[in-house]
């Protein structure tokens, strides 16, 4: 990307992408019912951020409660909620800054700060979902935390790597513009 300059076509909106893919996967993370799941019969439990579902063998239905019963739960959803709201602010905020012919780098290296605190965010609410889920709520057989808060984490990965490439990006300001004179290592005889 920094060899050809973000005027090169196809590599400008390459960030703007990744944010785009991560605002996607924080979408599937909120709205999965995968953040734990047990398959051990006759016992099955399945959970997402916002409730908590058991079901025995015998029973045609499953058994739910609310997570928002619980501070923790309430905690952990929103701390998680924050730090998606941020990444999709992020994400409009690089589509605007992207799109101007100019580039605005002091802008770009905001969006990476701003995409480190909803990392922030995104950690407290990941880990506050596990260890206060397996403490309060009663489970039985073989449990684990399953799709949906994978995509979670994910989600937050891609925030703390974008946020390096968002503040890093000023510092080769003058390659990605084309003001610096190459230097060619070649010399002739």
């Amino acid at each position: 990307m920094v060899q050809y300059g973000l005027d090169y076509t196809r590599c400008r909106w390459i960030l703007p992408l990744m944010l785009g893919i991560a605002v996607i996967f924080g979408l599937i993370a909120l709205a999965g019912r995968g953040w734990l799941e047990s398959e051990t019969l006759p016992y099955q439990h399945q959970a997402s951020l916002w409730e908590s579902c058991t079901k025995f063998n015998g029973e045609p239905d499953w058994t739910c409660i609310s997570l928002m019963d619980y501070a923790w739960g309430r905690a952990a959803a929103a701390t998680f909620l924050v730090g998606y709201i941020i990444l999709v602010i992020c994400f409009a905020l690089a589509i605007i800054a992207f799109a101007i012919d100019t580039l605005r780098f002091n802008f770009i290296r905001g969006i990476g700060g701003l995409l480190f605190v909803a990392a922030v965010f995104s950690v407290m609410g990941l880990v506050i979902y596990p260890v206060k889920f397996t403490n309060e709520i009663d489970m039985e057989g073989v449990n684990m935390f399953s799709w949906a808060y994978g995509f979670a984490w994910t989600t937050t990965i891609m925030e703390i790597g974008l946020g390096f490439f968002f503040c890093c990006l000023p510092n080769y300001e003058d390659e990605i513009l084309g003001n610096v004179k190459p230097t060619y290592f070649y010399t002739s005889p």
